[in-house]
């Protein structure tokens, strides 16, 4: 690969759908106006804060890196409510950037939390080319067979935010209909990329696991018609890999612009059972009031005392119990079995 001299070159996650490892692999700047989201770059590590000086690689593990090392990400959007927003959108012509996501999201960040460390701040060094040709990660989507027909039951795991305990919460469900015998795939498919995510449903024992990376997009923050169009790609392919039953995680909120709504709609006469993963109980009111909708069971630290389970009660008239206690597990298992198909 023809690049400027650094003491690494390093694939972040975003790069995992890829092969990148060609010898017909170049890195050529580009003007503004030829940049798109999804578009692979490579990026010179300027300068980073001690807590955030990591990446997280292709097959999920996180490295170290070193002001001047190379780093290839993906540009696209972040809109995250608790941490960070940037956009690609926003860069300007000195080629100054920021990692918005360990896994190698791409962009300017325009707002960040007082809580959050300094994001990763980058230079612009070129696009990545394959065969004198830019490379997006929509060349790389692997497509399901025509025929393919998503049909599965699903178990949809929604939040009030992000860091409600969605993820946690989406481990003891695989874990817990692995025990009843079904075969699950799980996926994560609106967020911001990051792949220990699903990683973590496989190490739950899904037999395979997807995220909208998948269908080409470095996150959901897309115009709702294209993220549609990505995701019902992922669907097919969820389709054809032997499971019984999805796990299926909506990052951050339904509400927030990950098209949360979009995926709830796409797939909505497919759910079965909907646990919401809340921060408070007053934001369990909240959701059920702005989205609509009333979950099956609510969790996350919303449930993590008897007080605020008798408060979300109260306020809503849900059942909540608290997953981080192996003990309760048995009511949650007891739900999935009276609500999956038989």
């Amino acid at each position: 690969m023809s690049a400027p001299t650094a003491s690494r070159l390093i694939a972040t996650t975003v790069t995992r759908i890829a092969d990148l490892g060609s010898e017909a692999t170049s890195v050529v700047p580009l003007s503004r106006d030829h940049w798109g989201t999804g578009d692979y770059v490579v990026v010179r590590v300027r300068d980073f804060s001690r807590a955030l000086r990591q990446v997280e690689l292709p097959n999920g593990r996180m490295a170290d890196v070193g002001r001047g090392e190379l780093l290839i990400g993906a540009l696209g959007r972040r809109a995250a409510t608790l941490e960070a927003v940037g956009d690609w959108r926003d860069v300007t012509d000195d080629g100054h950037m920021h990692l918005l996501t360990s896994a190698g999201l791409l962009g300017r960040a325009t707002s960040t939390s007082p809580f959050l460390p300094r994001l990763m701040s980058l230079d612009y060094v070129g696009h990545l080319h394959l065969h004198g040709q830019p490379s997006r990660m929509a060349d790389w989507v692997a497509r399901p067979p025509e025929a393919a027909r998503f049909d599965l039951p699903v178990v949809l795991v929604i939040g009030t935010s992000m860091s409600a305990g969605k993820t946690e919460s989406a481990k003891v469900v695989v874990s817990l209909l692995r025990d009843l015998g079904h075969v699950v795939v799980g996926a994560k498919l609106t967020g911001a990329a990051r792949y220990r995510d699903p990683l973590a449903m496989w190490d739950a024992g899904a037999t395979a696991i997807f995220d909208f990376v998948d269908a080409g997009l470095p996150s959901s923050a897309v115009p709702t018609q294209e993220y549609l169009a990505a995701i019902r790609i992922v669907l097919g392919r969820m389709a054809t890999c032997g499971a019984d039953v999805a796990v299926i995680e909506a990052g951050a909120s339904p509400l927030e612009e990950y098209n949360g709504a979009a995926l709830a709609s796409l797939i909505g006469d497919r759910v079965c059972f909907t646990l919401l993963c809340a921060s408070d109980p007053y934001a369990v009111a909240g959701l059920v009031s702005a989205f609509g909708t009333r979950p099956d069971l609510v969790a996350g630290g919303a449930a993590n005392t008897t007080s605020g389970v008798l408060l979300v009660d109260t306020l809503s008239g849900l059942p909540a119990v608290n997953l981080q206690d192996p003990a309760n597990h048995i009511v949650l298992k007891q739900m999935l079995e009276h609500h999956l198909p038989r």
